[in-house]
This record gives structure tokens, sequence and C-alpha cells, in this order.
């Protein structure tokens, strides 16, 4: 028997982001630092400064997929200060067992389109210092937890004070594991069946290089507090 058809929680990222800003209102934050994780958290992320007045900078996280299943994630890797955070899940890996050598080769693979957006989309500048900050970071969804997890340890391995995750929707199970990585999780939505982030938004387009250069450039162009956007 097939479920019955749900009503998408949001019109788009940007309603997203803004639904997500006046919840994050009510925690009075400090000085905090927004971080998006693009592509698809950039709008979010960028609706949620505007409203807080605050920093914005990209975190590059990169999924590393199943072998000939890109999109069913085993882990993630993230930027840092000091070298990259991987981040496996181990359940996973046991149920796939992917042959040796894979994991390492898609890291490496997947740090060389790190590097790559790195130059695209900040010209090469390093990103906002988290040491001592308050870090939010935002997305337009989970799914598996993956990439988000790797997030969270890769800003408090470079020494944030307080990190948020701040997320539109995701499955409640994902949500109470999160919820041990992050100081502080908000979520505004944990619908069931949850099957993909994209069916509960009705505006769910893919975005491409130009429309987070856009996104983050109008940002730059924005008076913020502190160390400025990127």
């Amino acid at each position: 028997m097939s479920s019955p058809q749900q009503t998408p929680s949001f019109l788009d990222r940007r309603d997203a982001g803004q639904a997500l800003a006046r919840e994050l209102q009510h925690l009075h934050l400090q000085h905090p630092l927004i971080l998006a994780l693009p592509r698809g958290g950039v709008p979010v992320a960028r609706e949620v400064a505007e409203s807080l007045g605050a920093d914005l900078d990209l975190l590059l996280v990169r999924k590393i997929g199943a072998p000939g299943h890109a999109e069913y994630g085993i882990g993630a890797v993230a930027e840092g200060a000091v070298h990259p955070q991987l981040v496996v899940s181990e359940e996973v890996m046991a149920l796939i067992n992917p042959p040796p050598g894979y994991l390492e080769a898609e890291q490496r693979r997947q740090i060389a389109e790190i590097e790559r957006r790195r130059l695209a989309w900040r010209g090469g500048r390093p990103p906002i210092p988290v040491a001592g900050r308050t870090v939010v970071i935002v997305d337009d969804g989970v799914a598996t937890g993956n990439t988000a997890r790797v997030a969270i340890r890769a800003v408090r391995q470079d020494g944030a004070r307080e990190v948020i995750l701040a997320i539109p929707v995701a499955p409640a199970d994902v949500v109470e594991s999160l919820a041990q990585e992050a100081d502080r999780l908000v979520c505004l939505a944990t619908p069931e069946p949850f099957v993909a982030v994209s069916l509960h938004y009705q505006h769910f387009g893919q975005l491409g290089d130009e429309q987070v250069l856009e996104l983050m450039g109008k940002r730059e162009a924005l008076p913020v507090a502190g160390a400025g956007g990127t």
C-alpha cells in the first residue's frame, strides 16, 4: 500500500531559511558565524545570516558514496583549518563492504573537489576562522546525517566554542543521533515517512556554481560584524 502524499513543509529554500531564522532568533546568539553547506544550504543560510546580522561563510563538505551508488553515502569529508576531517558510517561500510582501497581513493577524489570548490567559490581565500566562535551550521535538510556529522566534527576540531546545527527538515531518528554531536540542534520538521529532502519542498531546483557565487557575493555587500563574510 502506498503512503499518502505529503504536503511540502516549505515553498523553497528561501522560505525554509526565513522560518529557520525566526526559530534561531529565540536563542539570542552572540556574534554567531553562519556556515552554509553548499550547494543547497547556501540560500537557506543566507536568509539566516541576514536575519541575525551574522557573518556568513561556506563549509565545504563532500559525501563519499557507495560503489556504483554515489547517492548512498558511506561517509563524508570536510575541509578543516589544519587537515580534512573524515567520518565513515561503520554500519553502512559493513553492509556495503567496498573493495580494498575504495574509501582511500574516494577520500582523495573528494578532497580534490573540495579544493576545486574552494578556488571557484572563495578564489583561494581562507575560510573565516571558527576558533572561539558560536558556529551555526546550516543545510537545506538532512537525510542520512553523514554530511552534517562530519561538518560538526570538523568545526569542533577547529576550535569552535559552540556548534549549533540548524536544518529545516530531517528524519526524527537522524535528528536524535545528530543532537548527540552538536551542542544544540534546531530542526523545524521531522515528517514520517521521510524518503528524501526534496519531497518536503514545493520548489527544489539544483544550484550551480554561479548561483552559489551570486548568493555569497550579494552577502559580501551587506554590512556584517566581526570577520566579515566571504
